[in-house]
């Protein structure tokens, strides 16, 4: 299959499982789910680039990085919505939709939500998209730096996820800011392993040929956890609830982890 329509078939696929996804949460009357979407939804496209791809080692690479990635995350993500219920930005999100312009919730979840992020994933997933039609014969160094990069990703998203699982299982945290752990080091370690993962991915796609053209998908993924969905939406809300929040701000670094200021 030519790059061109592998492209075209990703964002049907992609418009395809939007959709259907909305009409869950129209059933539901919630959107919370679509977060675990968001990584499992990046699987989904890498198994059909691979599938419809020549097949390489950097689209082996590509793929199964990919699955670790956004089966670890997007389970865990369900899991948490499952176990939370509702989320709170989305309900402000579709609150304000609903009240200021006379929306419906069905109108709302489907402008303000599944049609957003689906545009938005299938720039994210290029660099698995392209990377899988390279037809290189072996990985070179470009593609060992990026797979440690993204193995470190996993890792460091997943360890810092568990540590905050741990730290809210405890009553005696109430109130209180996580700060040990990888959380001393930045106030975001699961929004720092997404950004390797997807730079990692980028390496390796560059290396098949296709590095310029794959770039957008990290550079938008770096500047949604820093600047739009990820980082913003959670400060806010831990400045008005944690106390201690404002001082741990100004000792621990925003996103690249740092050692503490004093």
């Amino acid at each position: 299959m030519e790059i061109a329509a592998l492209l075209v078939v990703n964002a049907v696929v992609t418009v395809l499982c939007f959709l259907a996804l909305w009409l869950v949460s129209l059933r539901l009357k919630d959107v919370s789910f679509i977060d675990s979407w968001w990584a499992l939804g990046l699987v989904v496209t890498a198994w059909v680039s691979y599938m419809n791809a020549p097949g390489s080692p950097h689209a082996t690479a590509l793929v199964w990085l990919c699955t670790i990635w956004g089966l670890r995350l997007g389970g865990y993500l369900l899991w948490r919505w499952r176990s939370h219920g509702v989320d709170r930005r989305y309900a402000a999100i579709l609150g304000k939709a609903q009240a200021r312009r006379g929306w419906s919730f069905a109108w709302a979840a489907l402008v303000m939500v599944f049609a957003l992020q689906a545009p938005l994933q299938w720039i994210v997933s290029l660099p698995v998209q392209f990377g899988a039609m390279g037809t290189l014969p072996s990985l070179g160094a470009l593609a060992w730096c990026g797979i440690a990069l993204s193995v470190t990703g996993i890792l460091f998203e997943t360890i810092g996820d568990w540590q905050l699982v741990r730290f809210r299982a405890n009553p005696a945290n109430a109130g209180k800011v996580l700060d040990h752990g990888l959380w001393r080091y930045t106030r975001h370690p699961n929004y720092f392993g997404d950004a390797c993962v997807w730079w990692g991915l980028w390496l390796v796609a560059a290396e098949a040929g296709f590095g310029l053209w794959a770039l957008p998908g990290p550079v938008l993924m770096t500047y949604l956890l820093t600047s739009l969905s990820g980082v913003p939406t959670v400060e806010g809300h831990l400045a008005r609830s944690k106390p201690g929040y404002a001082a741990y701000v100004q000792r621990t670094s925003g996103f690249v982890p740092l050692p503490p200021k004093r």
